[in-house]
């Protein structure tokens, strides 16, 4: 019970930095995972752009879940089912927006938004950092 408070009291105390700017876009591909295969390395490094791109901006739980999916989907897409069923996995428990990691959900947000949908404001700020040659997601 005082763990369930204490998250709760640092979840308001948090409530300010939800408000903020944004970051530029920035992609470290797939994070701690390989972009590929020993004989292609960049194999899925796409799948991984896209996916970081979505993860920049964040927005709701669903969102998160939809991006996810996509990622999986991508990956499984260029051959490789199997990779795509562990990196689900993976960006399912390392993608949390509550663990402040430089892959997390929101991560274009200063730390702490959460699940929270953009408001109009901000999707205007996701519009003007979209790097010319960002992935499409």
């Amino acid at each position: 019970m005082r763990k369930r408070a204490f998250m709760l009291l640092l979840a308001v105390a948090m409530a300010p930095a939800m408000a903020g700017q944004l970051r530029p876009f920035a992609s470290d591909g797939c994070s701690a995972f390989p972009d590929g295969t020993p004989a292609q390395r960049e194999r899925w490094l796409g799948c991984c752009r896209a996916h970081d791109l979505a993860y920049w901006q964040g927005g709701t739980a669903e969102q998160r879940g939809a991006a996810d999916e996509a990622l999986r989907q991508c990956v499984a897409d260029v051959g490789e089912p199997a990779v795509a069923a562990l990196m689900l996995a993976g960006v399912r428990v390392g993608g949390t927006p509550f663990a402040p990691t430089p892959f997390r959900w929101g991560y274009g947000w200063p730390f702490g938004r959460g699940y929270q949908a953009l408001n109009e404001s901000e999707k205007a700020q996701v519009q003007a950092l979209l790097p010319a040659n960002a992935p499409a997601h």
